[in-house]
């Protein structure tokens, strides 16, 4: 069984080596150098004191499998209400509905702290399970931006998701 709660200390290197594959892998991220522990570390406290939820799904033994967390969309004041969301899972834990689980939770909390909308920064690198997760939990596509990321020697655009929420 896989548990779905806050991010602990303790779960901070699991999210570093989970994000750190994407990073380096992939164009899912922007980022071109994996962020280390103490990254994370701080990031988890900005969000923490933001009052927004970081979860990490986690399988019975502790070995986390998948993170999630909102961090605020932009700084500028009046954007306050307005969050970001960040998934990831472990390659070997995809397709086992663990994204479906996490963004579920992920919006559930959102709603709790006063954040009014939801956007997700897709990057179209080709793969649409990102696309099809959020569709399935009423994202609406609000707009693209061509070419935005360059990374792994090619033009990236992303595609942005948005969601009211309740």
């Amino acid at each position: 069984m896989t548990l779905i709660q806050p991010v602990s200390e303790t779960d901070l290197p699991a999210v570093a080596e989970i994000y750190a594959h994407y990073v380096t892998e992939s164009v899912a991220t922007f980022d071109e150098t994996p962020l280390d522990v103490a990254a994370w570390r701080l990031k988890a406290a900005a969000i923490a004191e933001a009052g927004l939820p970081f979860l990490v799904a986690k399988e019975e033994g502790g070995r986390v499998l998948g993170f999630a967390y909102c961090g605020r969309y932009r700084p500028k004041p009046a954007y306050r209400h307005t969050v970001e969301d960040t998934i990831y899972l472990s390659p070997e834990a995809t397709g086992r509905g663990l994204g479906r689980r996490l963004l579920g939770e992920l919006i559930a909390r959102t709603g709790e702290s006063g954040a009014r909308q939801m956007i997700a920064v897709i990057a179209d690198g080709g793969d649409p399970a990102s696309l099809k997760l959020h569709a399935a939990f009423g994202f609406a596509e609000a707009g693209r931006l061509k070419s935005v990321g360059f990374k792994h020697g090619r033009w990236i655009d992303t595609i942005l998701y948005q969601l009211e929420l309740p």
